[in-house]
């Protein structure tokens, strides 16, 4: 009686592990089928940070590649070559103010926080090719260049 007990009870188990399983696996047909393929949904970007020697370089030899933006508010002055001054709250005129949204484009403002603001915006936007100068100008002063129009 003991055995017959057991095997009842490791019937029962195995009946309802396999009933689970069945019912928890979508049909062919079924439309809430659960899907193991990698998300197609577009995620932002991560704009990348640039040096001062690095951005000064970049000044020196590959200028023309690049799209430079001061985005400080109040205007306080700006690195010599810079392209244009726009409020990093701005967004309409900063995209007026950009070629396309591949294009190379170098943010910096007075300590880098503006412009860190103004890089995740146009990484929502779309655009993929975007540079931040952390420190911005006051570090841009601090390695001993100067800027314009102070």
């Amino acid at each position: 009686m003991l055995m017959m007990s057991k095997k009842l009870t490791w019937l029962f188990v195995i009946a309802a592990a396999l009933t689970t399983i069945a019912a928890c696996r979508p049909t062919n047909g079924s439309s809430e089928a659960i899907s193991t393929a990698p998300s197609t949904q577009a995620t932002t970007g991560v704009y990348q940070t640039l040096t001062i020697d690095s951005f000064a370089a970049i000044l020196a030899n590959n200028r023309d590649d690049y799209t430079i933006l001061n985005v400080h508010i109040p205007y306080a002055g700006e690195i010599e070559d810079t392209d244009a001054n726009i409020p990093y709250n701005d967004i309409e005129a900063l995209t007026a103010a950009l070629p396309d949204k591949d294009a190379p484009i170098i943010l910096y403002c007075r300590s880098g926080n503006m412009s860190e603001q103004a890089s995740h915006a146009l990484l929502e936007l779309g655009y993929t090719q975007v540079w931040d100068v952390p420190g911005g100008m006051n570090a841009w002063r601090e390695s001993g260049r100067e800027l314009v129009n102070e």
